[in-house]
């Protein structure tokens, strides 16, 4: 077989799923940075361009699902959502994922540096969205802002002790209502 057949056992069509599972067996094989995306098409068994379908950059792999759900928060807060509500639907059907892989092997994975950067801003985006609809709202803008960036953080210690804790053994729900209790004490 050669480099460039699929793997025995692997969809001959391209999925998002195939994807990310490849991706995930080369990081922790050899690492985040000696991985390159057509080391990934390789092992999924699917060309380039259809890697570029699904994501953008081989770190996107990891944060596609968390992703989709900053979008939908984003999308409620400029719809009139409240915060709450619109940050707890975060956790609906949260399911071990690449990026709860990460980061529990981050060390491993050699992502370490890369989850602690795009974490950052990903913390922006929640924060961003919830200051702008507390603003929205009337709240003084200081406050605002510190609560937004208190949200960020809440979601990302959430899902980070989620992972710790063993994705999938228990929902994310508890943890993200927890912290996202804690966040929202200067809320009035």
């Amino acid at each position: 077989m050669s480099d460039s057949s699929p793997r025995p056992g692997r969809p001959k069509s391209s999925s998002h799923e195939t994807l990310a599972e490849a991706a995930c067996e080369l990081f922790l094989e050899q690492g985040f940075a000696a991985t390159s995306v057509v080391d990934i098409t390789r092992r999924a068994g699917v060309s380039r361009s259809s890697f570029f379908n699904y994501f953008s950059s081989k770190g996107d792999i990891l944060w596609a699902a968390f992703d989709e759900r900053v979008d939908a928060a984003e999308r409620a807060f400029a719809g009139g959502g409240d915060v709450l509500p619109s940050l707890t639907a975060f956790a609906d059907d949260f399911a071990p994922d690449a990026l709860a892989l990460a980061i529990v092997n981050a060390e491993q994975m050699g992502v370490a540096a890369e989850l602690e950067r795009e974490a950052a801003v990903r913390q922006a985006r929640i924060a961003d969205g919830v200051s702008r609809r507390l603003l929205i709202g009337g709240l003084e803008p200081l406050r605002a802002e510190v609560i937004g960036a208190a949200c960020g953080g809440a979601v990302w210690a959430a899902v980070r002790a989620w992972a710790h804790e063993g994705a999938g053994r228990r929902p994310l729900q508890p943890l993200l209502d927890r912290s996202l209790a804690l966040a929202l004490i200067l809320l009035p």
